[in-house]
C-alpha cells in the first residue's frame, strides 16, 4: 500500500506531469490542497473518484483518512501545489504514514519559482554574472535556522527566489541592503503564477515594497531579485554562454578559430 504524493503544478492545469495526471485519472480517492491547487486539474479525476479538500483538515486527520481508504483497497492520491519538495508540508504527513506502515512515491511537478521565471522571460543563471539560485524564504511566524537569514544568504549576491514573503518586503528589502545590495537591483514579482489572473510586476529593490502595495500583492507570489532580472539583459553582449559559440568546442562539435 502507498500514497501517491503529486505535484500539481503551479496552476495552470496543462503543466501537471504526464505520469501525476496519469495517477490523477487512475485514483479512487484524491486528496487536494483546494486553496492552492486549480479545480479544473482535479476535475480531471474519474468521475466516480472520491474528492477531499483538504484546506479545513488537520494534519492527524488527513492521514488518518488516507490510511483508512488505503486499507479499504483504494488507490490515492494526494495532490500538492507546486513541487512536493519545495515548501510543500510533506515530510509530517509522510513520517505519520511511516507509522502506519504505509508507503508512498513522490510525482514532482513545475515549482511556482520556474513558473514565474517562465512567464517573465528569465533565465536565472547568466554566465559572467550568476550561476546560483537560493531558494529561501523571509523569517516570519516560522523561523529559519540561524546560518540561514537572508542577510547573509544574499552576501553571495546570486539570484535569489523568495518563497511565502509577500508580506514581509520591508525585512527582505532591509536585509538585501544590509548584504550590501544596490536600490537598482533588479526585482520581478509574480502572483498567481500561470493562472488566468497572474499578475507581474518589474521593480527595483527601492521600489519593492511600494510597487507590491500598489498592486495589492499579499500573498501567492514569488519574488525573484538579482541582476539576472534585469530587463535589459538580453542587449548585453558581455554575458553569453559559451555553448552554442561557434567558437567552442566539445565533444559533440569542433569549434572554429575566431
Amino acid at each position: 500500500m502507498k500514497v501517491y504524493i503529486i505535484g500539481a503544478g503551479p496552476g495552470d492545469p496543462d503543466l501537471i506531469t504526464v505520469k501525476g495526471l496519469k495517477l490523477l485519472q487512475q485514483a479512487d480517492v484524491v486528496m487536494y490542497t483546494d486553496s492552492l491547487v486549480n479545480d479544473e486539474l482535479i476535475a480531471m479525476a474519474k468521475p466516480e473518484a472520491e474528492i477531499v479538500k483538504s484546506s479545513g483538515m488537520e494534519l492527524g486527520e488527513m492521514v488518518q483518512l488516507m490510511v483508512d481508504r488505503l486499507k479499504q483497497g483504494k488507490m490515492v492520491v494526494r495532490v500538492h501545489t507546486g513541487d512536493p519538495a519545495m515548501f510543500g508540508a510533506t515530510m509530517e504527513q509522510i513520517a505519520l504514514l511511516r507509522k502506519e506502515g504505509i508507503g508512498y512515491e513522490i510525482i514532482p511537478g513545475v515549482s511556482s519559482v520556474f513558473a514565474s521565471a517562465a512567464v517573465v522571460g528569465a533565465e536565472l543563471t547568466i554566465p559572467e554574472l550568476t550561476q546560483t539560485v537560493i531558494l529561501t524564504r523571509a523569517e516570519g511566524r516560522t523561523p529559519v535556522p540561524e546560518l540561514e537569514k537572508l542577510r547573509d544568504l544574499a552576501a553571495h549576491h546570486c539570484t535569489i527566489a523568495l518563497f511565502l514573503s509577500a508580506t514581509l518586503t520591508k525585512k527582505v528589502v532591509g536585509e538585501l541592503l544590509e548584504a550590501g545590495w544596490s536600490e537598482d537591483t533588479p526585482v520581478a514579482v509574480v502572483q498567481r503564477a500561470s493562472w488566468p489572473d497572474q499578475q507581474i510586476i518589474r521593480t527595483t529593490i527601492a521600489r519593492l515594497e511600494e510597487d507590491m502595495r500598489k498592486g495589492g500583492i499579499r500573498s501567492h507570489a514569488m519574488i525573484l531579485a538579482g541582476w539576472a532580472l534585469d530587463p535589459e539583459i538580453h542587449g548585453k553582449e558581455e554575458y553569453r554562454s559559451k555553448l552554442y559559440d561557434k567558437t567552442f568546442t566539445h565533444r559533440f562539435r569542433r569549434g572554429v578559430k575566431a
